[in-house]
């Protein structure tokens, strides 16, 4: 499989210790999102004793679980709302020309699948591990306009009157 393009964005880097009876280990446990900014975007932890190592485990798992997104223009097809653990995100199609208002790790993974305009929020959680998995289910339950509209025998802009013609 030939490599695309891919951009990477650290979420997280904690220092992690583990209490045995010769003292403390001490580890890093890194976050890190990938993505493509063309509707391709995962994320992965990694743990190593030092941070570059941590770091580059961290991408391979977030390569390995990349995930496709539909983007119609420049943002997503519906609005949905996704729970995970104490986190919840809703993510709102936006208007072409108002960007990504998101917050934290929510911001990040939008634009590292390439929407440029949408409306997110964060319910419940401030952990930026947490809103990230949160936000990746929210991306996975997207539904492709076009495999929809072809479902129930219609044409996509009767369903989503925003869309354009597929390149």
């Amino acid at each position: 499989m030939d490599e695309l393009q891919t951009y990477e964005e650290i979420l997280s880097i904690r220092r992690v210790t583990k209490v045995v009876t010769g003292g403390k280990n001490l580890r890093f446990s890194v976050f890190v999102a990938v993505g493509d900014k063309n509707g391709r975007v995962g994320i992965g932890k990694g743990k190593a004793r030092e941070v570059p190592l941590a770091i580059q485990k961290a991408i391979e798992k977030a390569r390995k679980n990349m995930i496709q997104i539909p983007i119609i223009g420049t943002t997503i097809p519906h609005p949905v709302l996704a729970k995970f653990g104490a986190a919840k995100v809703l993510i709102k199609p936006a208007a072409e020309g108002t960007g990504v208002i998101a917050g934290s790790s929510v911001r990040k993974i939008l634009e590292l699948a390439g929407v440029k305009d949408v409306l997110a929020k964060i319910l419940g959680s401030r952990n930026p591990i947490t809103n990230a998995y949160a936000t990746m289910e929210a991306l996975k339950m997207l539904l492709d306009p076009y495999k929809y509209a072809e479902e129930r025998g219609k044409e996509v802009q009767e369903i989503w009157p925003r869309s354009r013609k597929r390149k």
